[in-house]
């Protein structure tokens, strides 16, 4: 039989009816936990500005603080959570705050130390001279 022959293989037979696989009396859906608050935890204090969603009436008990949306970025930000998840410009307005954001950060480096930007146009003009070189 097909079966024997392969029943070497692990994994094999997964896909057999229920009734036959070997797997079937230990195999159960966990059930749904369904733990009614009768305290809910605390509200995280708001101590930057938080952006949520259109879909969400409140913002959630927990949220990270580390990274607050500014500049141009923050900006991009702040217009793509005025639109529905749904919708695709919401998330490629996203994808672009967050390339922004990575050149605000480099320009902040530039700013903050002139010698690691002598250090990093070194690195472009080598990376150019080794993308164009013949």
């Amino acid at each position: 039989m097909v079966a024997q022959r392969y029943a070497h293989i692990p994994g094999w037979g997964s896909d057999l009816p229920r009734e036959n696989r070997p797997a079937v009396p230990m195999e159960r859906t966990p059930p749904r936990l369904d733990v009614p608050w009768s305290d809910p935890p605390p509200q995280q204090p708001m101590t930057v500005e938080v952006l949520k969603s259109v879909e969400r009436p409140v913002h959630s008990r927990t949220f990270g603080t580390r990274l607050p949306p500014k500049g141009l970025s923050g900006a991009i930000r702040r217009a793509a959570f005025r639109r529905s998840e749904n919708d695709v410009g919401h998330w490629l307005m996203l994808v672009a705050a967050d390339r922004v954001n990575v050149v605000e950060g480099l320009c902040e480096d530039v700013r903050r130390s002139p010698g690691k930007a002598a250090l990093a146009g070194m690195g472009v003009a080598l990376l150019a001279w080794w993308l164009l070189r013949d």
